[in-house]
């Protein structure tokens, strides 16, 4: 079998390699030098190992899940039995992990996919920490919607873990997602809940109490004065959108597009529809209020 070759995801940009074959004139490359950079999980196995066998798709399926987050390196045992030796492998399957040139760690036998993830999670960042950043960076960045998105995926994936939590529930805050931001923060246990988590409430707690703008404030006493007029109701539901007041805007518009939903010849639930994008189409929240509309419509 030939070697893995690096595949390119744009041209002059390639992917870290997933898993690789190795030989003789390529180990110190692949199992020395490689670990120097990320953790590599050599797996020494032969074609007449049963449980080599049934390891090798839990092992390849690792690798793909995490992306080149460590090199899947193979190395046939009988065929380069100097290097089985030199690792001191005395059983087959064997799974070893280099960092930093020098094994660390070791597997022997059959194994369950997982006793090899926690294997990898000792010296591998979780996978749904690569979402956690790009998400937090499109935060910083002001794309908002994207970056929620991202983190709201890591959260789910990560079981809810506590160092998710709080780079989500900040971000839901920033957008004032406050009661989302809320929950997220009531589920953080006991147990994670430091100094972090006194700031984040306080933060919470700013953002609750916070004055509206003065333009929302003017626009709700003329909608509280006038409910039916729909040129206020119009630009009070832009005004909440601009302010990040997604949900305000959205409930306010489909009080009234329940009832007519080309009330002003279809400006309302145009406006509506726009502030579902802004939301981004697969949050919850805009797809709460999409499914509102498609049952009208349809």
């Amino acid at each position: 079998m030939e070697p893995v070759s690096h595949t390119e995801s744009a041209p002059g940009h390639a992917q870290p390699m997933h898993t690789v074959d190795v030989t003789m004139e390529t180990a110190k490359e692949h199992l020395i030098d490689e670990s120097m950079i990320r953790p590599v999980l050599v797996d020494f196995w032969a074609d007449w190992c049963g449980p080599c066998k049934s390891l090798a798709p839990i092992l390849e399926k690792l690798a793909a899940e995490y992306d080149g987050a460590f090199l899947l390196a193979k190395v046939n045992a009988d065929e380069l039995q100097p290097l089985a030796g030199q690792f001191g492998v005395q059983s087959l399957p064997t799974l070893i992990v280099m960092q930093q040139g020098q094994p660390v760690d070791a597997l022997q036998g059959a194994q369950p996919e997982t006793a090899i993830r926690e294997l990898l999670e000792k010296y591998l960042p979780a996978p749904w920490m690569a979402a956690v950043q790009e998400g937090s960076m499109k935060v910083q960045a002001g794309e908002l919607a994207e970056g929620i998105a991202l983190l709201r995926g890591a959260y789910t994936d990560s079981e809810q873990a506590a160092e998710v939590a709080y780079v989500y529930a900040s971000a839901l805050i920033e957008e004032r997602r406050l009661d989302e931001a809320e929950a997220v923060i009531k589920a953080i246990k006991m147990a994670d809940q430091g100094s972090e988590y006194t700031s984040l409430l306080a933060q919470l707690e700013l953002a609750q109490n916070a004055d509206k703008a003065p333009e929302i404030t003017e626009l709700e006493a003329q909608h509280a004065k006038a409910p039916e007029d729909l040129e206020v109701i119009q630009a009070l539901a832009a005004q909440y959108a601009q302010h990040k007041h997604h949900q305000e805007a959205l409930e306010l518009l489909w009080s009234v597009l329940e009832k007519d939903i080309h009330v002003k010849e279809g400006e309302l639930k145009r406006i509506y529809l726009d502030v579902i994008t802004t939301v981004g189409k697969g949050d919850p929240l805009a797809i709460r209020y999409q499914q509102k509309l498609y049952a009208k419509l349809y």
